[in-house]
């Protein structure tokens, strides 16, 4: 499956919409949201700021499709914008999954509801749990796409099925959380990849994520100072 990313090689990563843009030399002039079958699949948590993830490993996060959520031309929102035809807002089934470090135990797992939060934009949800007690818990959350893509590299031996030099596609994405009451603001970074991402595709991913929220307060604390290496081993337990 090929995606629509103008130059999917190349590493472009934005800002948080909540963080003003300041200096223009550091953000991309464009930033085009991911298309929906490149989000539909499982993810690997491979690096986060996310302290939950430390005692964690193997955290990978499906998405899934879902009919989208109807908005009516009645809206408020909708009559003042001048739109008077219906609109859908994309939605996606959100199953993340996790095993203890210690490898005790079985496998974790976190049902949700992502909602688009606009109808034109892929790259902004919102997250409420699925199940009600976790829907009264969690309440629910904001998360937003910074950046995506995906490289050809090249394999080495793993216990995976790949042979030692063989082509593939590897898909990449760096995801930024809201704060809430229960959980602090944090960044991931996701590979297609069971394995978790390749070292240069990763190397390059940090550089720029690096490089964009430097000088932006909390945010380039978080990615200076916070971000992990998640545990992966394989395989994983299947729950």
């Amino acid at each position: 499956m090929t995606t629509t990313n103008p130059n999917p090689n190349s590493i472009t990563i934005r800002l948080p919409s909540q963080y003003p843009n300041g200096d223009s030399t550091t953000q991309p002039t464009t930033f085009t949201p991911p298309p929906l079958p490149f989000l539909y699949r499982t993810w690997t948590v491979t690096h986060s700021t996310l302290r939950m993830w430390r005692s964690a490993r193997n955290v990978r996060i499906t998405y899934g499709e879902l009919p989208p959520k109807e908005v009516k031309a009645g809206d408020t929102k909708q009559q003042q914008q001048g739109q008077q035809e219906q609109q859908a807002q994309a939605r996606m089934s959100d199953l993340v999954e996790s095993e203890f470090l210690s490898g005790k135990g079985g496998v974790r797992r976190i049902e949700g509801i992502d909602t688009a939060t606009s109808p034109s934009d892929t790259s902004s949800w919102d997250w409420r749990g699925k199940p009600l007690w976790l829907r009264l818990l969690a309440g629910t959350s904001h998360w937003e796409v910074l950046g995506w893509g995906e490289r050809v590299v090249v394999s080495a031996q793993d216990g995976g099925g790949e042979e030692e030099g063989q082509q593939q596609v590897e898909r990449w994405m760096v995801t930024w959380f809201a704060p809430t009451l229960f959980t602090a603001e944090g960044i991931d970074i996701y590979s297609d990849r069971r394995e978790g991402g390749s070292e240069g595709l990763v190397e390059d991913v940090l550089a720029e994520l690096k490089r964009v929220t430097k000088g932006r307060g909390k945010l380039g604390e978080l990615v200076e100072g916070e971000m992990r290496k998640v545990e992966v081993v394989l395989p994983w337990k299947e729950a």
